[in-house]
């Protein structure tokens, strides 16, 4: 299919249609680097409008209080008409995002239906509780939707990011005033789109376009917006944190950056292991929040998975996210690129050994080899910053307890990866190891979505997925009477 022909929604959309703006932001491919269109910037009285239509919607639809099952089956009629649409919204990914639409035809796409029949499940299973007390008296706790949530995603996964916002804020009775990545718009968009046409109250779904210092800015200090849900930087985190708290309390929910560490020890499975590394870094060329960049290996067998590694590492070929075959992805943009090319070089500067790659692939687009940095130590700049890319630092230690100093660090802790056929010992130190998830002879999240992710330390504040989400979109009132 031509570029032209790849729908791509204009404008923001609100109350279920799409509304021009003045001031643009010209969004480009990461797979050529050339401007494939551009979207208008929300400032706060197209917030001011978005925030209206969700309140109006939640009032005309009674969507907060209908019966749950109702919600229920527009959710999933929502779901059935994402996985018909999936081959457009496949394209739509692969136009701007770093998606090939292969892996977002097989993968993104039923993610994300999957993740709003999850939460959809939720809506007429999980209640208040009545609690004990005199018999004088009846206690019980009710919990109730906030009303409007504002929610703001990443562009490494958009659509899969827009789901974890969309499903359980919808499921639990809310509207949501959503904002993509500027770099990402459309698929969210389009997304929106489909909600309306599965039947969905025009309103419960907005979508406005814009940067964070602009958009995201008015969204999270607005009065009318009750919660807000963010993914993204940690220093991004701490921005909204402050706005929320200089412009009016409310809750938030935090996914944020990580510089997480997978363990292996001599006993492991090799074979396991050395696949599950290259997973825990490689998929979306390293751009996503739990990528295993930090390898931490017990020095007997560290030389003989260096090298499995750095052969597994020099396979991948890059390809276009528009292209019909599946392969290596680009980073998201050219500045980004520079950003990974400079942080390797510092690294190498202060002592690292570059094992493989360490440069762009010579070809158009943004594309960087598959890295992998030996020699580093604890303040190298590849160990200490997140770098968001398909670089791997790996080091060596003796001991267990050198394994774990080597795993803490000291700003995230998001998630880790033990790789080891000692069950106690896995049991052991995944108490000993700082962060919201651990995995243990795998690397990465099944597609249950029962499991939350979230951080500890500055990764983030709450969780998604899982039934802590859902729960997340609600909040409890205690009642009690005397008799």
């Amino acid at each position: 299919m031509q570029l032209s022909d790849i729908p791509r929604p204009a404008g923001h959309f609100i109350a279920g249609r799409h509304v021009p703006g003045d001031e643009t932001i010209e969004v480009v491919s990461p797979s050529t680097g050339r401007p494939v269109g551009a979207i208008p910037v929300a400032d706060a009285g197209i917030v001011d409008e978005a925030v209206a239509a969700a309140r109006a919607a939640l009032a005309s639809s009674g969507w907060g209080g209908v019966a749950p099952r109702d919600r229920l089956r527009a959710l999933h009629a929502w779901a059935d008409l994402i996985e018909q649409e999936a081959e457009t919204l496949a394209l739509i990914e692969a136009v701007c995002s770093s998606r090939p639409a292969a892996q977002a035809r097989s993968g993104d796409v039923p993610v994300t239906a999957e993740q709003i029949r999850f939460f959809a499940e939720f809506a007429d299973k999980e209640g208040g509780a009545l609690v004990p007390t005199s018999d004088a008296q009846h206690g019980f706790i009710s919990d109730e939707p906030y009303g409007v949530v504002g929610a703001i995603t990443p562009w490494n996964f958009p659509i899969n990011m827009a789901g974890w916002k969309l499903g359980p804020a919808l499921a639990a009775g809310n509207a949501v005033v959503l904002k993509p990545s500027e770099m990402t718009p459309w698929s969210t968009l389009y997304l929106a789109e489909l909600s309306v046409r599965a039947g969905l109250t025009a309103g419960l779904v907005n979508v406005v376009l814009g940067d964070g210092p602009v958009t995201g800015t008015a969204i999270t200090g607005h009065a009318g917006i009750d919660k807000v849900s963010f993914t993204g930087s940690t220093r991004a985190g701490a921005a909204i944190m402050e706005n929320v708290a200089r412009t009016g309390i409310k809750p938030m929910t935090l996914e944020l950056g990580g510089k997480s560490p997978m363990v292996v020890f001599a006993d492991a499975d090799l074979d396991l292991a050395a696949a599950c590394l290259d997973r825990g870094i490689m998929p979306n060329a390293g751009q996503f929040c739990v990528a295993g960049s930090r390898i931490l290996v017990e020095e007997s067998i560290a030389e003989e998975l260096a090298a499995r590694l750095a052969e597994r590492f020099a396979r991948y070929r890059p390809v276009d996210t528009l292209a019909e075959a599946d392969g290596f992805s680009p980073i998201i943009s050219g500045k980004q690129m520079a950003r990974i090319d400079g942080i390797v070089r510092a690294s190498a500067g202060q002592g690292a050994e570059v094992l493989c790659g360490g440069e762009a692939f010579d070809r158009e687009g943004n594309y960087y080899r598959p890295t992998l940095l030996t020699g580093v130590t604890q303040d190298n700049p590849a160990v200490t910053e997140e770098i968001f890319g398909p670089v791997a630092t790996f080091q060596t230690f003796a001991t267990e307890d050198e394994a774990m100093a080597l795993a803490a660090h000291a700003t995230y802790g998001l998630a880790a990866g033990l790789f080891t056929r000692d069950l106690s010992r896995a049991l052991r130190l995944s108490r000993r190891i700082e962060a919201g998830t651990v995995w243990i002879n795998r690397y990465g999240r099944s597609r249950d979505h029962i499991l939350p992710t979230g951080g500890w330390k500055a990764s983030g504040l709450g969780k998604d997925l899982g039934r802590e989400a859902y729960h997340a979109s609600r909040r409890t009132k205690s009642v009690l009477i005397d008799l």
